[in-house]
């Protein structure tokens, strides 16, 4: 019985990946560069021992492959994280584009921060936020659905040990466009004694105004809508 063997269409390609692997090229390396087949590398470097030198050299090498591979998936989940960053941006638009700019869709906006955000407790309008953004809204939306005037709205700070009430309270005043008059004296949170404050932080601002019917009727629209389309 005769035995025919073939040859390998990357017998021309051998010695090249042998001197690679000696060098102190992984398998996987090798492969990826000369295009041949891991099963193909597998048996051609059956026979290799390689030295302490050449074992060291491969560690290295796999070692910055690794670092190379690691930067790149960095990089392409980066790139992923921008592109559906700016799919929302998009999409987003697209709906602030068909909301009508009209009283009744602040106020609507309003009464489910207010669901959020508000005091329900007591017989009076109020809500705090560290959000220098939200409290800006609350206040605007007081004066311009409500006719609430600036004089009519007072301010409560709720702030850390280590934080300057005087600074905090023009830090407020100028965020909401608000007298400094209207603050009334800050709280501190004794728990917070000795802790540093993150300079990002710039205490809760507590927004009041003494017109209860304006928080009944938010709680209506925002919990009738609720139910309207449950």
């Amino acid at each position: 019985m005769y035995h025919v063997y073939m040859k390998s269409r990357f017998a021309h390609l051998k010695k090249k990946a042998i001197a690679l692997r000696t060098d102190g090229y992984s398998i996987g390396s090798i492969e990826a560069r000369l295009g041949i087949p891991r099963s193909t590398l597998s048996y051609w470097f059956r026979a290799i021992v390689l030295s302490e030198k050449q074992k060291k050299e491969l560690e290295k090498r796999s070692g910055e492959g690794l670092e190379k591979a690691r930067v790149a998936a960095v990089k392409w989940h980066k790139a992923q994280k921008n592109n559906r960053l700016e799919d929302v941006a998009k999409t987003g638009e697209q709906v602030l584009k068909c909301l009508p700019n009209d009283a009744a869709t602040l106020e609507l906006a309003l009464a489910f921060l207010y669901l959020g955000e508000g005091a329900k407790t007591r017989d009076r309008t109020a809500l705090g936020s560290a959000d220098p953004r939200i409290a800006k809204f609350f206040v605007r939306c007081l004066q311009k659905i409500y006719g609430v005037p600036a004089g009519n709205i007072r301010c409560y700070l709720h702030l850390r040990a280590d934080q300057n009430p005087d600074a905090m309270k023009h830090y407020w005043s100028d965020k909401l466009k608000l007298p400094i008059a209207n603050f009334r004296k800050p709280s501190f949170d004794k728990r917070t004694v000795g802790k540093p404050t993150f300079p990002h932080y710039k205490g809760v601002c507590l927004i009041e105004c003494g017109k209860v019917e304006i928080q009944r009727r938010l709680m209506y629209i925002a919990n009738g809508f609720c139910e309207r389309d449950a």
